[in-house]
């Protein structure tokens, strides 16, 4: 069977930990080694890690910030924002990172995906994908939400998947911070035309989300921010209300 992952994402902006709704109205959310080690701590199986801005800012990720939780940290982290090159990648796992997320610059440049799953492994490479209903379709969107592609989300899915991303990291925009539950209809379009796993993302907001998310086949990782943020969950009631509805899951 399946094992289910649960996994908290660090927004970062301006080196804070930050948590918005629909992808704007900001709040600081804490520090992100600190949130980071007291995820490890209380049972995370991954931690995803996105410099938010560093697309649209049109700079690097901040090495620094990356190096110290992985000082304090001992499960996969997943670091994304602003890899444009195979040696940013490289400089990221070197800093202590397990996998590298693109997402803009994947878009700009579909090629960088099989770059990076060759030079590392496809397990490395894993697409995130912001997508938003447009009233015909699920638009992917660029640069933290700002610049609409035109691009179909299952159309893009399968193309990043036959590039070589090793998993994709599906975020539905109209959903994100609602606590209104996973957009289900996004993520089933990209499960239903690609085989590797998919995180879901975007607007949990209490455990039936949770197992909502677990139900759909292909999905893999559940991740959360705000709930875990300010405290409404714990990953150990997700875990325990996951594995009283039959779910797999790592113990907390």
């Amino acid at each position: 069977m399946r094992s289910i992952r649960i996994v908290p994402c660090l927004d970062i902006d301006a080196g804070r930990v930050v948590k918005g709704t629909n992808f704007i109205d900001l709040t600081d959310a804490g520090d992100p080694v600190e949130l980071a080690s007291r995820y490890d701590a209380a049972g995370a199986d991954e931690i995803v890690f996105l410099d938010i801005t560093a697309s649209s800012s049109s700079r690097p990720i901040t090495l620094d910030l990356l190096s110290r939780a992985a000082s304090e940290v001992f499960i996969p982290l997943t670091i994304g924002g602003g890899i444009r090159s195979v040696d940013d990648a490289r400089a990221l796992l070197r800093a202590g990172a397990d996998k590298v997320s693109i997402n803009s610059s994947a878009l700009a440049r579909p090629e960088l995906i099989s770059e990076i799953a060759r030079e590392f492994g496809s397990q490395c490479a894993v697409v995130a994908i912001d997508a938003k209903f447009n009233g015909s379709f699920f638009e992917v969107y660029t640069h933290g939400g700002r610049n609409a592609t035109g691009l179909e989300l299952g159309t893009w899915a399968k193309v990043a998947e036959k590039l070589g991303a090793g998993e994709l990291l599906v975020t539905s925009m109209d959903r994100d911070g609602t606590k209104e539950g996973f957009d289900v209809g996004a993520l089933r379009r990209v499960t239903e035309l690609t085989t590797i796993p998919v995180i879901a993302s975007g607007g949990v907001g209490k455990l039936d989300h949770f197992l909502e998310g677990a139900q759909i086949e292909g999905v893999t990782g559940l991740l959360a921010a705000s709930v875990f943020h300010f405290g409404q969950l714990s990953i150990a009631q997700v875990k325990e209300f996951l594995t009283h509805e039959s779910i797999v899951v790592r113990p907390a």
